[in-house]
């Protein structure tokens, strides 16, 4: 379960943010998942509420926006959507297609406080 680390990442990022903008903690932390991006919401949000007590994140409210997987098609040129990796184009059932969207995982805002 890889979330584990990546919630220890997120939070190292909202310690080092702290320490530039001089915030003592989170309110609420708004992530982007994408659907291509091999993350579990579910274990990345029990990953980050494990981890919050005694940080930063101690009481944040956790939101996760997840973009849909999206891929061009290297053989007809067409963008198409892709739910998961593996899946054919729609159109001409080429398999080599390149993600172009949905395998982002960042933190797009936090609401911040310094009590």
């Amino acid at each position: 379960m890889h979330e584990i680390s990546l919630a220890g990442g997120i939070l190292k990022l909202v310690e080092d943010s702290a320490r530039r903008e001089n915030f003592r903690r989170v309110r609420l932390l708004r992530l982007e998942v994408g659907q291509l991006a091999n993350v579990e919401l579910r274990a990345l949000q029990f990953a980050l509420e494990a981890l919050a007590p005694g940080t930063l994140l101690d009481g944040a409210r956790f939101e996760f926006d997840e973009p849909p997987g999206q891929a061009l098609c290297l053989d007809c040129r067409q963008t198409v959507p892709l739910p998961e990796r593996g899946t054919p184009c729609p159109h001409c059932d080429s398999y080599r297609l390149q993600p172009t969207g949905g395998t982002e995982l960042r933190v797009i805002d936090m609401l911040v406080a310094d009590d």
